[in-house]
């Protein structure tokens, strides 16, 4: 498993992690422990998602000492004018007594607090209840007027990012100002992206899969990267993506995929609360 140095007093966070959006409450323990067992060691969950009991009960559960899985939850839109308060409420659906990434979920540009519980969660950092913040679906805009207004860099900037939406500026402008890119819905949510025959050749020219040929582009591209499945079988199949290296040629196919394709919401218009 590759680890990459975040910009937060060397707590480097697993490269490839395990995504529970969409999996159901009563789903999220037992595939967190599959995916424990399978060797992820990290999992992304979030307030909004409702599965924050069963993710902590699965790490606490493991057999693993603490330190050995890194657990990223989120900070939900509504809860921007409260952030200190909804984080102990993470906190404590989850069990632990600390969280290794904590992010906020969206900007939300028309409620307009997002610089208010950016500096809350600064706080939260300070006191070492989280090892380390970060933001999800900002933008160039919204990240550079966090960084002009508070005191902390964010960490990371977990955004939509897949072959059919690369958003090479938004990924420029991370790597210049020491930010790590995470992708989530890395695997296009299954909308086409995987029989895209590009892939296909790939895919027949390595021997894999094009789910780990898609992965595989995302961790040579330094991505930290967090695919979602409850199957076992696929849950393994993305964990197998380090026997293999993509070309200069495979990355360049890959690279003129590009279709500025976005399956999610725009952060400039969501505000969803």
């Amino acid at each position: 498993m590759n680890s990459l140095m975040l910009n937060t007093d060397g707590v480097q966070i697993p490269q490839l992690g395990y995504g529970v959006w969409q999996v159901a409450a009563d789903e999220a323990e037992q595939a967190v422990r599959t995916a424990l067992e399978i060797g992820y060691r990290h999992v992304d969950t979030a307030a909004a998602y409702g599965n924050e009991e069963g993710v902590g009960r699965a790490v606490l559960g493991s057999g693993l000492p603490r330190e050995r899985v890194f657990v990223t939850t989120k900070l939900w839109n509504s809860d921007h004018g409260r952030a200190e308060e909804a984080f102990d409420e993470s906190l404590s659906r989850l069990g632990l007594d600390h969280i290794d990434l904590f992010l906020m979920h969206w900007p939300v540009p028309e409620q307009d607090k997002y610089v208010q519980a950016w500096k809350a969660m600064e706080k939260i950092y300070r006191d070492g209840r989280a090892r380390a913040i970060g933001v999800s679906n900002f933008t160039v805009g919204a990240l550079t007027r966090l960084m002009n207004e508070a005191g902390i860099t964010p960490s990371i900037n977990q955004i939509e990012l897949h072959p059919y939406f690369q958003q090479r500026e938004m990924r420029e402008f991370h790597e210049a100002n020491g930010i790590l890119t995470e992708a989530w819905s890395p695997l296009g949510q299954g909308k086409g992206l995987l029989d895209d025959p590009a892939l296909t050749v790939l895919s027949e020219k390595h021997g894999r899969t094009p789910a780990q040929i898609v992965l595989r582009w995302h961790l040579q591209l330094g991505h930290v990267v967090i695919p979602k499945s409850v199957t076992p079988s696929r849950m393994g199949e993305n964990f197998d993506v380090f026997g293999f290296i993509l070309d200069t040629e495979d990355m360049a196919a890959i690279g003129a995929m590009n279709r500025n394709r976005r399956i999610g919401p725009d952060p400039d218009t969501f505000n969803m609360r």
